[in-house]
């Protein structure tokens, strides 16, 4: 990715500027504003949108991330709250209001973190389908004519029950079944689960991230991709 952005920058002549995204409806970017940017859609739930934050247009990962990738990139955050993989799911990551703005944005990567919330027992009912259907949601981003390199996420960790969501769900069988969608996709994963683990401090409602949990997640993400 150096390399890419390099070649890039020498024929744009350095002339591009990153932005961040705010996470609320009105501001999720449907089109990349610049198109010889390097463009970054951050798909993903409440986690990503920036749930619990004070100010998420500024404190959200893909906010933070933003910020450290810097001139010649545009990192979109299409994150929407209570999101799941599952189309059977309560609230299907397909449904939402920012899942075709997420492909017209015409990524050159893709960032999906999605999991936490297909935890909930009333989802997991469907987990026979979690694997074909994040596997179809990687297809549709692989798909578009800019060709984007996708990463997929661990969700990080659950410092307690919450809407019926445990730590032990999350690690014993949806991380378990995102290493076989890397695999079956020849996909990269990020670990956010280990970046976060052990940091109880970092989660004031037990799901969401703090403003420093969020950087530590963007960091992990910025360290892989850039």
């Amino acid at each position: 990715m150096k390399m890419f952005k390099l070649l890039l920058f020498l024929l744009i002549g350095f002339v591009i500027s990153g932005c961040g995204d705010s996470s609320s409806e009105s501001n999720v970017p449907t089109t990349s504003e610049n198109p010889s940017a390097l463009r970054v859609s951050c798909v993903g739930d409440s986690i990503t949108e920036g749930t619990g934050l004070s100010n998420p247009s500024q404190e959200s990962y893909p906010a933070q991330l933003s910020a450290m990738l810097g001139a010649g990139w545009e990192v979109g955050n299409f994150g929407k709250k209570s999101a799941t993989v599952l189309k059977n799911g309560t609230t299907p990551y397909w449904n939402t209001s920012t899942f075709v703005p997420s492909h017209d944005f015409n990524p050159d990567i893709v960032i999906i973190m999605l999991g936490t919330n297909d935890a909930k027992p009333i989802n997991w009912e469907h987990k026979s389908k979690f694997i074909g259907n994040y596997n179809e949601l990687i297809q549709s981003y692989k798909n578009l004519a800019s060709q984007p390199r996708v990463y997929i996420c661990y969700p990080p960790p659950v410092y307690g029950e919450v809407a019926g969501i445990t730590d032990t769900r999350i690690k014993n069988e949806i991380i378990p079944k995102i290493t076989q969608i890397a695999s079956i996709n020849g996909v990269e994963v990020i670990d956010i689960y280990s970046t976060l683990s052990n940091k109880r401090s970092l989660f004031p409602d037990k799901v969401h991230p703090n403003k420093e949990g969020a950087r530590q997640l963007a960091q992990k993400v910025y360290q892989t991709i850039y």
